[in-house]
């Protein structure tokens, strides 16, 4: 909805790199609000063992405990570092969209090498071109961003009482366990992360171009009828 608005309702504008992350970074910010008391539920009901008389016992019991005894405050732990995480989304769309233009691109001089003419709908790449390319964006972004991923979850799991902050955790962790703890887990999480990305990213291309075919073909319909008319 945002690239559309970028674009002015024409689709053969050509948003840049830029206007990618820009887009990227509006939805994200959105999403991360929206989404934090979730994440914060999922860290607590994590770190708690089930046998724990404290432990958190779902999604429902655990918003009302932390809103009762945290405040909405509670809710929003680790918030400011989610809207440091909108990042992630802002770097995997706008690198996806990148890398999507130049195969695009790539494409299109290979066809002018050999002489065939461009057709609108050779923009669309190959189902393992959006496998590799949304593939590869998710990972930079991952690589990233993930020490991010890895003090937002301490800080969230944390009691109020301790007093923890952005700095105060980054120091403690890299004093105690050295640069490597902020990328615990990275290696576990691509492989979880990267099958789903891929198959999103895939679906939703195709059901891009199945749209834009049916919205084509509707409109020669159109034209038809209009000039037998």
């Amino acid at each position: 909805m945002i690239k559309k608005q970028m674009q002015g309702g024409d689709p053969a504008y050509r948003t840049s790199a830029g206007q990618h992350l820009l887009a990227a970074a509006e939805a994200s910010t959105i999403t991360a609000l929206m989404t934090n008391p979730i994440w914060v539920v999922k860290t607590r009901i994590f770190a708690t063992p089930k046998n724990d008389p404290q432990a958190y016992s779902g999604l429902w019991n655990s918003l009302t405990r932390i809103y009762k005894t945290e405040g909405i405050r509670g809710l929003y732990r680790g918030s400011l570092l989610a809207l440091v995480g909108v990042s992630n989304g802002s770097i995997q769309f706008a690198t996806y969209e990148e890398l999507k233009r130049r195969r695009v691109e790539a494409k299109r001089k290979r066809f002018a090498a050999i002489g065939r003419q461009w057709q609108p709908e050779d923009e669309k790449l190959t189902n393992t071109e959006y496998i590799l390319t949304s593939g590869g964006s998710k990972f930079v972004a991952i690589a990233l961003t993930y020490p991010y991923q890895v003090v937002r979850a301490r800080i969230q799991n944390a009691a109020p009482s301790e007093g923890l902050t952005i700095p105060k955790v980054i120091r403690n962790t890299y004093q105690q366990e050295g640069l490597r703890a902020f990328y615990k887990g990275l290696g576990t999480n691509a492989i979880r992360i990267l099958p789903g990305t891929c198959t999103t990213f895939v679906v939703y291309e195709n059901l891009v171009w199945l749209f834009r075919k049916a919205a084509v073909a509707k409109q020669k319909r159109e034209n038809v009828k209009e000039h037998l008319a």
